[in-house]
């Protein structure tokens, strides 16, 4: 008899063998075929990253270009039908194809490496994500180039956006960009989760995870609890607009109230799901270059818990003006401001970090001392807004426009940024322009104040939103020219961002391994990371595993070398259980996002695409899961 081929393990080879053995199998092919195949989470984050900020330039310009049609009054820069479309647009790319898909690309790219596995969960599914998002990003920009762009406001309120006082398609491409956007984010959340419960390295029990994975790890659960409410929104809009359905309609037994309803139980806990992950990377850049353990991890981690949860009940405070019982908005006036609460305690441990540290003051750790100026003033607005009598009367006003924009920019913006300079050298292996990351930081931190703050004082003496132009005897037109001025200044900051990312890409300084001296794993890999993240899963004994195990990191071997594999871990200790298959490269994913894309716009032209467009999806699922497993997976 022959003898059975013992399967080869990683145990078996050492160094250079190891590295070489291990690239090769989890390296994405060669060539444009190979690159349209890939499944490994760092290429995929890579697109999201770069793909979410070219939405923020694009949605930056048409910012731009409404504070020119405002610096002055009786503009006709723009007309009011373009200047609503180019205010809905705005919104939509910054909200949707902005904000929250760039804080889940870090997440896609950084949480395996942080978390000590070599690929994300569900890594074909990964892949199909940032396609539904790339296209349904793209169908929106190609409407808006087409003049079909929607404009009825990023929030599409009824009855403006029925079909009764909006006959053309501009809504229903707004709506069923939802549907694209909230598939791809509901995708990454169970990827997420996924991945942190099952996949962490061997010791990296619940106490020891770091708080930017903390922090995703909340966001991703916000995420699969609010965006089913958008969705259940978007498309029962489009039923009301294609197939006479009468869900808004209250003649017919429906309500326009219950567009809000659904539209902020998904609109409140989103401006969470955009800032929680901002406060992990703030937590992330200020433990660096502290240079200490942020103060009061269990406090940061339950803070990120009740925010969470308490980010559920503040919706109703959008609607203080629709006529609700009293009873209501004051419950509703009190949850919203007890959501201040985790948000300050989060701030003092911040701050005790930096005090009882020894900081030292590179860029990342200049956006974070901004976010917190600029967050905690944008959070003394928020608990003026939540109350009832201050609501009723700049509800509608650019104090509202001010208000979000200070929480929404200074809670994620600025972190991001941030974070963009703490992790380009792991990304790329060059290291940003510190000189010109300065001159970033002080751009954006003028520019953004004098661009906003005077949207208080506007709002205050009576200047309502959404609007395109106003009269010369308003009084409004100083503050509008400083404001004005201030976004021009803010959004060169951007072209400067731009011009240091391309010029270091050329020629920056190389960053070694782990430039900033961190604690995390992902700097426990080269930068960037070879295909297959570690050779072997490191094991983790500490909180900071680079600060007390640099000099001889633990590993846990016996991993095949023969095929992709990881390492599957206990919930809350992380005790090795199993070995688990990790899915090869495939065009799958790509030719399910293609058929889903042609299902979903051809949806807003006709029922009959639901029908015709279902078997081309079905044709494509069947080829992604048919069964290709090895006689190991099948034992």
């Amino acid at each position: 008899m022959v003898a059975e081929q013992r399967e080869l393990r990683d145990d078996a080879l050492n160094g250079l063998q190891l590295s070489t053995r291990m690239e090769s199998i989890w390296r994405t092919p060669s060539g444009f075929s190979g690159a349209l195949m890939s499944v490994d989470h760092k290429v995929v984050g890579r697109r999201y990253i770069v793909t979410a900020f070219a939405f923020l330039l694009l949605g930056g310009l048409l910012a731009v270009l409404m504070r020119v049609q405002l610096a002055k009054p009786e503009s006709t820069f723009l007309s009011a039908d373009k200047y609503n479309q180019i205010f809905t647009m705005h919104g939509s790319t910054m909200m949707f194809l902005f904000a929250v898909p760039v804080m889940e690309a870090f997440a896609v790219y950084l949480v395996p490496l942080m978390v000590g596995t070599r690929n994300i969960a569900f890594p074909r599914l990964n892949a199909f994500s940032y396609w539904m998002f790339l296209f349904g990003g793209c169908f929106l920009w190609m409407s808006f180039a087409l003049n079909v762009g929607p404009d009825v406001g990023w929030f599409a309120y009824v009855p403006l956006s029925s079909l009764q006082y909006t006959p053309t398609k501009r809504p229903d491409v707004w709506a069923q960009m939802i549907t694209f956007t909230e598939v791809a984010a509901l995708a990454i959340s169970v990827e997420i989760v996924v991945t942190v419960f099952k996949q962490r390295a061997p010791g990296m029990t619940l106490d020891r995870i770091p708080l930017f994975v903390w922090a995703m790890l909340v966001t991703s659960f916000l995420v699969m609890f609010a965006m089913p409410s958008i969705m259940v929104a978007s498309t029962s809009l489009i039923l009301d607009r294609l197939v006479n359905t009468r869900f808004y309609d209250s003649s017919s037994g429906g309500h326009p109230l219950l567009w809000q309803h659904l539209f902020w139980f998904f609109g409140h806990p989103e401006v969470y799901i955009i800032f929680i992950p901002g406060t992990g990377m703030v937590s992330a850049i200020l433990a660096t270059f502290a240079r200490r353990p942020v103060v009061g991890y269990p406090v940061v981690i339950l803070s990120l818990i009740a925010t969470g949860f308490l980010s559920f009940g503040l919706w109703v405070h959008h609607m203080f003006v629709t006529g609700l019982p009293q009873l209501g908005a004051g419950l509703f006036t009190a949850s919203s401001m007890l959501i201040a609460v985790p948000s300050g305690l989060q701030i003092f441990c911040w701050l005790a970090t930096l005090w009882d540290g020894r900081p030292v003051y590179r860029t990342p750790l200049l956006f974070v001392i901004g976010f917190i100026v600029i967050f905690v003033l944008g959070g003394l607005s928020g608990v003026m807004v939540a109350s009832v009598p201050i609501d009723s009367q700049v509800h509608d006003t650019y104090f509202v426009v001010a208000h979000f924009h200070y929480v929404l920019i200074g809670g994620a913006v600025f972190p991001l940024i941030g974070a963009v300079y703490y992790w380009f050298p792991k990304i790329t292996g060059r290291m940003l322009s510190e000189r010109f990351g300065r001159w970033n930081f002080w751009l954006a931190f003028v520019g953004f104040n004098v661009a906003f703050f005077p949207m208080h004082i506007l709002g205050l003496i009576g200047m309502p939103r959404r609007v395109y132009t106003y009269t010369a005897d308003m009084d409004w037109a100083h503050l509008n020219l400083l404001s004005s001025g201030g976004a021009a200044i803010f959004a060169f900051s951007f072209a400067l961002l731009l011009v240091n990312v391309i010029h270091s890409l050329r020629s920056g300084t190389l960053a070694g391994d782990n430039p900033w001296d961190a604690s995390t794993l992902e700097w426990a890999t080269s930068s960037p990371p070879p295909p297959q993240n570690f050779d072997r899963i490191p094991v983790v004994k500490h909180r900071d595993p680079l600060w007390l195990d640099n000099a001889s990191l633990p590993v846990v071997a016996g991993l095949s070398v023969e095929r992709r594999e990881v390492l599957l871990t206990s919930l809350a200790e992380a005790e090795p259980q199993i070995r688990e298959a990790s899915p090869e490269p495939s065009i799958w994913p790509l030719l399910t996002a293609i058929a889903t894309t042609v299902f979903f716009i051809g949806s807003i032209f006709t029922p009959w695409a639901v029908l015709w467009g279902t078997p081309p999806m079905a044709v494509a699922l069947i080829g992604w899961f048919w069964p290709a497993g090895s006689k190991e997976d099948e034992e």
